[in-house]
């Protein structure tokens, strides 16, 4: 009897290091390859914004339409639904006479719900589930989920110490798409609720798509060998190359962190091993370990009191946290960042560090409104990062001044790029526009006693 499975593509949008795919074509005589464009991901929020926004439906559209082709060109198909996977899922066994799905594990409880409803319609349905999302396989790391440490450095050393990487899987030759499937079209923004006008000037800082993945990162490693001043250009805002940019990739699995691995290891043995080249490997090392924390603390790391069960006394003044959300706080470091993001998706570590701060404890907001503002712009949003440090800004991270933090990055083309009504503005004024009179450019919500020695360092520049 012919045995036809389902590849059910969800966060893990490659051909490459797919244990999912690489099982179901041992397993399997024929296959039907799927992605389900939820709805509920871009539905409205309480907040007055879309769970997910209009740069991460383009990138995510370009990430699927470029899987699409790539198994196309394998004897594949990919048919994209656009509805839930619990609606689209069920028809698609039917119609194709499915018996087994193939996947890959999920931790988060939105994607688990799913997967559960799932189950529950499918009761005689073999689910294959394979875990893809870390460095470090959940079953090689010397921790229990549960015993997850709270700090990073107790779990860093003996995961370092006690585990490796498993080998990447390689990219099939051919596949075994069932003969009768055929692809369909990425569904229309229309249908997600976005105009026209939102989807045409939509421009995500890259675009989408596991080759363009693995492009970067040989271009930032072997090409250009921009990865050996990474520990020192990292903290920079504006550029493609102060950075691997590899983060958007991995949100969507358009590339796995063990390919960044493998890579960065051949890149030490070959052109040079330093602190930069650590560093990259520690961020997938710092990755995992949310990940795994995420998972340990589950739905509590969602929460205002975090997993901590800690009360901060937010303010929640509405109109400030439009100010945020808009880049019109008077505050030109933060105001270029949320700029930035708006319109592209994406901010650089160093933005986001003093945004959330600014937020946090000047601004005096809820967290969890600035967490799900970032995930809904974010084209490298992931679940645990995003939220985990959120919740880390809130509770467990010292205050970063947005001021100080302008001028020690010398910030100012930064902040002439992405705030035109600062363009024609000199090096002070770019920094501190309130001790001048510019009135196309907001004044402050509020300027704080303990920024006054660094607004005083910028002052000295004018008569430098």
């Amino acid at each position: 009897m012919t045995k036809r499975g389902l590849v059910w593509f969800k966060n893990d949008l490659r051909l490459h290091d797919n244990e999912a795919l690489c099982k179901s074509l041992l397993e399997c005589d024929e296959l039907i390859f799927c992605y389900c464009v939820d709805p509920l991901h871009f539905k409205k929020l309480d907040l007055g914004f879309k769970k997910a926004d209009i740069n991460r439906f383009k990138f995510l559209e370009q990430s699927v339409n470029h899987l699409q082709q790539h198994l196309e060109g394998l004897g594949g198909h990919l048919i994209i639904c656009e509805e839930s996977a619990t609606s689209a899922i069920p028809d698609l066994i039917k119609k194709f006479e499915l018996t087994d799905i193939y996947a890959e594990e999920e931790y988060a409880s939105e994607e688990l719900n799913v997967i559960a409803d799932l189950k529950d319609q499918l009761p005689s349905m073999n689910f294959h589930f394979f875990w893809g999302k870390t460095l470090y396989h959940k079953n090689d790391i010397p921790f229990q989920i549960e015993t997850i440490p709270l700090t990073s450095k107790a779990y860093r050393i003996p995961a370092a110490q006690e585990s490796a990487p498993r080998k990447t899987f390689e990219t099939p030759e051919k596949l075994k798409g069932f003969k009768d499937a055929i692809s369909t079209r990425f569904p229309s923004y229309k249908k997600y609720g976005f105009t026209k006008k939102e989807y045409d000037e939509a421009a995500p800082f890259l675009e989408g798509g596991e080759t363009l993945a693995l492009e970067r990162l040989q271009y930032y490693t072997f090409k250009s060998e921009l990865l050996t001043g990474y520990r020192w250009s990292r903290n920079r805002s504006e550029g493609l190359d102060y950075s691997s940019k590899l983060s958007p990739y991995l949100a969507l699995g358009c590339i796995s962190p063990r390919t960044i691995f493998e890579v960065v290891k051949e890149y030490e043995q070959h052109i040079k091993k330093n602190q930069s080249t650590w560093w990259l490997i520690f961020e997938l090392v710092w990755r995992d370990y949310f990940t795994f924390k995420g998972m340990r603390f589950g739905d509590q790391i969602f929460k205002t009191k975090g997993y901590k069960n800690k009360d901060v006394p937010f303010e929640n003044d509405p109109e400030n946290f439009k100010k945020w959300c808009t880049g019109t706080t008077g505050i030109p470091f933060v105001d270029a960042h949320m700029r930035q993001l708006n319109q592209t998706g994406y901010m650089s570590n160093r933005g986001r560090v003093n945004c959330a701060s600014y937020f946090v404890h000047d601004l005096k907001i809820d967290w969890t409104w600035g967490a799900a503002y970032f995930e809904s712009k974010l084209i490298d949003y992931d679940v645990s990062s995003n939220w985990m440090n959120w919740h880390m800004q809130a509770f467990e991270i010292y205050y970063t001044n947005p001021v100080h933090q302008s001028n020690k990055y010398n910030s100012q083309d930064y902040i002439r790029k992405w705030i035109p009504e600062l363009s024609d503005k000199n090096n002070v004024e770019v920094l501190i526009p309130w001790e001048f009179d510019i009135p196309s450019y907001p004044k402050p919500i509020e300027i704080y006693q303990k920024w006054t020695r660094a607004i005083n360092l910028i002052k000295k520049l004018e008569k430098e």
